[in-house]
């Protein structure tokens, strides 16, 4: 099992290319099971997370090809010839529910085993399920699996509106709102970037879409959709986290493709710890203003508020600020699994239920840590990057999910850090 061995040595100073996100490409590649038309998908990253979905996508009888380098997905649904999403596949990656409203949508029933559990906290599929309800879908939950079935004449318009805020079951119900018959209103919609990359590439397909990136989303149903070529959008998580290596060691980093109105909430907890970002024809520039960064409280909350995939990695920023810091989680439980890790290195850290208090050291001690999930082992690189000493991360497979060429792209930079192939 593969770990990573980082060295804390100073400033860093360069360019960082960010990749497209893997949360809106996730989201994306299911939309090819709408159409028996090509979907082609430019600026993919190069992920374990989307070599799951692929496979996913073939075994339903999809045909999945990654060109150049795999930065291009080419896509096509012609013939389903399997409804049902075995769990052998499912059970690798939750993302994988989201082929449940594209496959209901255009075939007209689906079988897709439940996802399972889940590092971070329990993340029900009961809103999905909901949503597709109340397009008229019967759903049947047994052996594990989704058994689900549209009326005769498909899926008809309806109004769903959320309890809570989901970005999963929004995305599910848009993509089945696309072809059912009638309007479709959904309230309480989730709000986020990958959300409006989503209804763009829709639109894009011939789907009748408004107001994305708002509560309520109209969807008028057609007929068919066809075919489309796709830039999936920057990911702002990894944006967000390569934004905080040179607030962390020092220096000034430019993140290539960064856009600022990806993590506007990010950017004001960084101006009020001190830190300057500032755009540039390329992306984002980031630097320390002077000094040590101050503890700024956080609460992670729905888009447009401090993303969740981001707490942990602000929490190893806060270990070294000056002050006292309190970050509070109200999006999953079971998200500071990191915590005793940083502790390890010499973090001061206190965890009562969904909230933790970071008092501030002057510098934390390299250590050997574990990574709990794919924002935790980022989190532990970054901090290690800010460490004395020698730090190593083990079971970093979880980084594979959600960032590519970690290694590469923090080296660029000068950072000390390697992969380390363990026999």
């Amino acid at each position: 099992m593969d770990s990573i061995l980082v060295t804390g040595n100073g400033p860093l100073n360069g360019q960082i290319p960010i990749a497209g996100a893997k949360n809106a490409c996730l989201t994306l590649m299911p939309a090819t099971l709408l159409s028996d038309e090509p979907l082609t998908l430019t600026n993919a990253p190069r992920l374990s997370d989307i070599r799951t979905m692929s496979d996913l996508l073939r075994s339903l009888g999809a045909e999945v090809s990654s060109l150049q380098h795999g930065k291009v997905l080419a896509m096509s649904s012609h013939d389903l010839s399997n409804l049902r999403a075995d769990y052998d596949i499912v059970r690798k990656m939750r993302a994988s529910i989201l082929v449940l409203g594209p496959l209901l949508a255009r075939a007209g029933q689906a079988e897709v085993s439940l996802p399972g559990g889940c590092a971070i906290g329990a993340r029900p599929v009961d809103l999905h399920l909901r949503a597709l309800e109340a397009l008229g879908a019967e759903m049947d939950l047994r052996d594990g699996y989704v058994h689900a079935k549209a009326p005769a004449g498909g899926l008809r318009g309806g109004v769903i509106d959320f309890p809570l805020v989901s970005v999963g079951a929004t995305e599910n119900a848009l993509m089945a709102a696309t072809l059912a018959k009638g309007t479709t209103v959904i309230r309480n919609a989730a709000r986020e970037p990958e959300i409006v990359d989503l209804a763009r590439c829709l639109r894009k397909m011939g789907a009748q879409i408004e107001g994305e990136g708002e509560a309520e989303i109209t969807v008028e149903g057609v007929d068919r959709l066809h075919g489309a070529t796709h830039q999936v959008v920057t990911d702002r998580i990894e944006l967000g986290t390569y934004m905080l290596a040179p607030v962390i060691c020092g220096g000034e980093v430019e993140l290539l493709g960064g856009q600022m109105e990806l993590v506007r909430s990010f950017v004001e907890k960084l101006d009020e710890a001190g830190v300057e970002v500032s755009e540039s024809e390329a992306g984002l520039k980031v630097r320390r203003r002077n000094g040590r960064v101050r503890a700024v409280d956080v609460v992670t909350e729905p888009f447009p508020g401090f993303p969740t995939d981001l707490q942990a990695q602000m929490m190893a920023l806060m270990c070294t600020a000056e002050g006292t810091s309190v970050l509070e989680e109200k999006i999953f439980e079971n998200r500071f699994m990191h915590a005793p890790e940083l502790m390890r290195m010499g973090a001061k850290i206190d965890v009562q239920g969904g909230t933790a208090r970071v008092t501030g050291v002057e510098r934390l001690r390299g250590a050997p840590v574990m990574a709990t999930d794919l924002r935790a082992s980022v989190s532990l690189i970054l901090a290690g990057m800010a460490a004395e000493g020698e730090t190593r991360v083990s079971r970093v497979y979880h980084l594979d999910r959600g960032y590519e060429n970690v290694v590469e792209k923090l080296s660029a930079v000068g950072a000390k850090i390697e992969r380390i192939h363990d026999q």
